[in-house]
């Protein structure tokens, strides 16, 4: 599994069956190590078209949502962290429907946890092991604890030291290693609608 390296596709061809990667729970390797931290079912990945083109879309969504990091809101730290969470679970997301797995599967045992969507990324073949963004998913994992609704019920998460401009460098970095990885066009910034 360590070496397994993913190609960006040019074309939406059906994958080749080289393109799945199995991996059981009991092997001793990173995907299987974290389906056990996390209590996961083992899921064989398999690239499909449909898998590519949800891929692009998360991708596309994530490009669109970064202007929400520099909008007035971004003003307000939690709704800054909340935003800082959805762009990088969207682009995330985008490899790792790349990569085979399904959307569903994501849903359940990923969910808004983004320290996860890096964690099974980087075990297939994202690359990015950096210390400061693994730090700063933690800080905004799960997501929702930065949303209004928290707020309203008193919880208060801790934005781990990190200033705006720090989260912003942190995700349009991440955005574009993704756009890298999965050979995706890197999407024109829109105005965050206010």
């Amino acid at each position: 599994m360590d070496n397994t390296v993913p190609a960006p596709s040019a074309g939406l061809g059906a994958a080749s069956p080289s393109a799945a990667v199995i991996t059981l729970p009991t092997e001793n390797s990173e995907l299987g190590a974290l389906w056990r931290r996390y209590d996961a079912r083992p899921i064989r990945l398999l690239r499909t078209r449909e898998g590519r083109e949800l891929s692009l879309d998360r991708y596309q969504r994530a490009g669109e949502f970064m202007g929400s990091l520099t909008c007035g809101a971004a003003d307000d730290t939690a709704w800054f962290f909340y935003s800082a969470g959805i762009v990088a679970q969207l682009a995330m997301s985008s490899h790792l429907l790349d990569v085979g797995f399904p959307d569903m599967w994501c849903a359940k045992y990923i969910g808004l946890h983004v320290d996860r969507s890096l964690a099974y990324a980087n075990a297939t073949a994202f690359g990015y092991e950096d210390a400061v963004t693994e730090r700063l998913m933690d800080v905004l994992s799960p997501y929702w604890k930065w949303n209004s609704l928290s707020r309203a019920q008193g919880i208060q998460p801790d934005d781990g030291g990190f200033a705006a401009e720090e989260v912003r460098e942190i995700i349009a970095a991440l955005v574009a290693h993704v756009a890298e990885v999965t050979g995706h066009d890197r999407p024109a910034r829109r105005a965050a609608r206010s």
